[in-house]
């Protein structure tokens, strides 16, 4: 086999390792996340009732106050808007999966 051709399969190989590397890095642990969140909320106690509406996670609590609205946009959130009781947190994309996750914490 031509030298050459040795130097291109091991570049080839060394790519390949990078690109997964990098996309392991890349994903995110939502279970971790709608942990966090939930925590933030107040607890699952606190929480009344939530859903997703595109990026949005709304989430009614039972005590606003418990809230730590600083925190949650620190973990990741684009902004909160509050109205009487609930909390309406621009997630991004990742809203779905984290309420999938939040849904598993409540059937525990």
């Amino acid at each position: 086999m031509e030298p050459y051709i040795i130097r291109y399969l091991i570049i080839i190989v060394l790519l390949v390792i990078i690109a997964i590397a990098i996309a392991k890095t890349k994903k995110h642990d939502y279970r971790l996340e709608a942990n966090k969140l939930v925590e933030l909320l107040g607890g699952k106690d606190n929480i009344v009732k939530y859903e997703v509406n595109k990026s949005r996670f709304i989430v009614e609590l039972k005590d606003v106050t418990l809230a730590d609205k600083e925190a949650i946009q620190k973990i990741g959130a684009q902004g909160i808007v509050e109205i009487d009781n609930q909390l309406k947190i621009i997630l991004g994309p990742n809203a779905k999966q984290i309420k999938k996750y939040i849904n598993e914490l409540g059937e525990r």
